[in-house]
């Protein structure tokens, strides 16, 4: 195997701020109030892939596990289907922030547990994995954090797994997803705590390919993560900082 080649070029991706408009939350954004089928599915797209941030902070706030779901599910109903794209603030910039605000909003002001079933209408809005949910739950630390501040976490978390799902993805579309499941730890692991020669010889490479194999994953993540957080700002200068709070929440 001679290393690994990795496009530098991501398809759909925004690369400035002509593009940027076409992205997830920029969509919504454009047709707050309008009713856009477009920005309904690019909403949705975004709540499915955030939603156990969101019932996360539903069960640090006390709600036991299947109240937890019915609110999560409810929410997602009003959010999706009530037309709340018309009170969508475009300042506000990021998705992050303007769904735990509607979320508190929606579990302080608007939720009456025992309308859930007649209001939702008994339809699943958002397909929530109940048993991962509660499962990855039970593992959540039981310490100091408040429910901001786990919501924060495991949106940051979610990111990265968008991330590396996304990297794993078009590894595996060239064949070469065993070669990313071995070089996947040089993403994330001290330097210190790897071997370049080790893995090149299991993986019949030489370290130098390794290196450079490395490298243009590293680079490739980069993009993907600069890409992923892209999907829920408003403004391609928000991405950085929005990089740099993520990975604070870690």
């Amino acid at each position: 195997m001679n290393g690994m080649t990795i496009s530098s070029e991501l398809p759909g991706a925004a690369h400035g701020p002509a593009s940027f408009a076409t992205t997830q939350w920029t969509v919504v954004l454009a047709a707050a109030g309008a009713g856009s089928s477009a920005a309904n599915r690019a909403l949705a797209q975004l709540c499915q892939r955030y939603w156990y941030p969101l019932y996360a902070y539903v069960r640090r706030s006390g709600h036991a596990t299947h109240e937890a779901e019915d609110l999560t599910q409810e929410f997602f109903a009003r959010l999706l289907v009530k037309n709340s794209l018309a009170d969508v603030d475009r300042d506000k910039g990021k998705f992050r922030s303007f769904l735990l605000a509607s979320l508190k909003h929606f579990l302080a002001n608007e939720y009456d547990r025992t309308q859930a079933q007649k209001r939702g209408g008994g339809h699943t809005i958002v397909s929530l994995n109940r048993e991962d949910a509660d499962s990855r739950y039970a593992l959540e630390p039981f310490h100091d954090l408040t429910p901001e501040k786990l919501f924060e976490r495991r949106w940051a978390l979610a990111v990265l797994a968008q991330v590396f799902a996304r990297l794993g993805d078009e590894l595996a579309t060239e064949g070469k997803q065993p070669l990313f499941e071995r070089l996947k730890p040089f993403l994330t692991a001290e330097k210190s705590a790897l071997n370049y020669g080790d893995v090149g010889t299991e993986l019949g490479m030489s370290e130098g390919a390794i290196k450079v194999a490395v490298h243009r994953l590293r680079r490739r993540y980069r993009e993907l993560l600069r890409d992923e957080i892209g999907q829920t700002v408003s403004d391609p200068g928000e991405i950085d900082d929005e990089i740099r709070y993520l990975l604070s929440c870690l």
